[in-house]
């Protein structure tokens, strides 16, 4: 950027002192307000200066914009609508002869319930940097269909790699060993692919629970139509065999894929904010064990299914939830500090900056909005300045610098478009 000029950082220091790096580097501890962001020294630049004049706080309308294109994503679209679609030829024949028609229609009925707790989950995770549609219905499918239909094509080959004595040692080693194997890789490989095709969207721990209960409800979903069906069609009592099904799957364990698959979005998301590609999809294979490791558990509860469920598998899924409660916090902690470092260049207001950066001042803006029928247009503010410290952070990552910075530019550009249409 060739347009930087000296401006106070927020602890009163001046951009240009701390431009080689170093202990004085601007803000201190402030610069890195929690693990999640770290900044080298070294890869930390000022913010673009601002335009010049006090910046006065305003509503902006809605500006309709564009940001940079990725081809990336754009292929993973395509592509994974491409895969959904064949897979569906693999996925419903089997479902239908396993339930039947009616059974088929009771299980997708029932599913919904399951699956519309897991996606509510996602969307009050994802409200503070929302994911774009096109990859979380891409997300979702994957789950649904394209991971479905690759573990029908692998299961038969665990089936076929050892020699079983009884029936009872086949559906055993097939629950404890090829569904944890299997379904999860089948499921993770929706988040590899996100994180090789959408890498933009996809670079911290919160983007990745996000995509991986979007691809676990996906997954959970189909399954559910399965288990719920079969419970009607092979059974002399069907509606008390679905109601018992229904509570152990629908009641009980909604969120048992989502937790799983989780783990491996947790592990991959912190590898995306902190490396390159190459150590990110180590990552992948590192992610897998947890998640195999939880699966297997799950899948191994017998007789004492009760005890476990209330020792192991309830603490679990409430340490899941604390750990995506603590990265969130992580996440807005962050965002303040970014816009602080725009705001010290001229940027926002630190009115502004304080009303950006929590979930209270968001609403109580979205709120004094909705007043003057502007709502949407506080919405898009609110957007355009989250994506913009999200940029910001990619850059002083010190991943693909021009590519983001041209980000931060369009973002910038942005946000002084609505100021102008607001003030007209």
């Amino acid at each position: 950027m060739s347009n930087y000029q000296q401006r106070p950082f927020p602890d009163g220091s001046s951009g240009g002192a701390h431009r080689q790096g170093g202990a004085g580097y601007p803000g201190g501890g402030q610069t890195n307000p929690t693990w999640l962001g770290h900044v080298d020294p070294g890869d930390y630049r000022p913010a673009p200066s601002g335009p010049s004049g006090a910046v006065q706080p305003m509503i902006p309308p809605a500006v309709a914009s564009r940001g940079r294109r990725s081809a990336g994503v754009m292929v993973l679209v395509l592509g994974g609508a491409a895969l959904a679609f064949l897979s569906l030829f693999l996925v419903v024949p089997f479902l239908l002869a396993s339930t039947g028609a009616a059974g088929f229609l009771i299980g997708f009925l029932a599913s919904l319930v399951p699956l519309a707790v897991v996606l509510l989950t996602v969307f009050l995770i994802d409200r503070w940097e929302p994911e774009p549609k096109r990859l979380l219905v891409f997300a979702f499918t994957w789950g649904a269909a394209v991971s479905i239909a690759v573990t029908l094509l692998i299961q038969p080959l665990f089936a076929a790699s050892r020699e079983f004595s009884s029936d009872a040692e086949y559906f055993t080693f097939m629950a404890t060993v090829q569904a944890p194997i299997v379904e999860e890789f089948a499921k993770s490989l929706g988040l590899l692919m996100l994180l090789l095709l959408a890498r933009k969207h996809f670079d911290g721990p919160v983007d990745g629970v996000v995509f991986a209960f979007t691809i676990a409800g996906g997954f959970a979903f189909t399954e559910n139509i399965l288990y719920f069906g079969r419970a009607v069609a092979d059974s002399s009592s069907p509606a008390t065999d679905l109601a018992s099904v229904f509570f152990l799957r629908g009641i009980m364990s909604p969120f048992a894929h989502a937790v799983f698959t989780a783990t491996t979005g947790l592990i991959m998301g912190l590898a995306a904010r902190k490396w390159h590609n190459g150590l990110s999809v180590a990552a992948f294979f590192v992610g897998l064990l947890p998640a195999m490791f939880l699966h297997n558990r799950w899948n191994s509860m017998g007789q004492d299914f009760l005890l476990q469920y209330l020792t192991f598998q309830v603490p679990m899924f409430v340490l899941v939830a604390v750990v995506v409660v603590l990265v969130r916090l992580a996440e807005n902690r962050l965002t303040r500090q970014r816009l602080r470092e725009y705001a010290a260049a001229g940027w926002f207001t630190p009115a502004e900056v304080d009303m950006l950066a929590t979930g209270a001042g968001r609403r109580a803006a979205l709120a004094w909005a909705a007043q003057s029928n502007r709502r949407p247009h506080m919405k898009a503010f609110i957007r355009a300045a989250t994506q913009l410290a999200f940029a910001r952070q990619r850059i002083l990552a010190g991943r693909d610098v021009p590519g983001h910075q041209a980000d931060e530019q369009h973002a910038l550009q942005e946000i002084l478009a609505l100021r102008a249409a607001a003030g007209r």
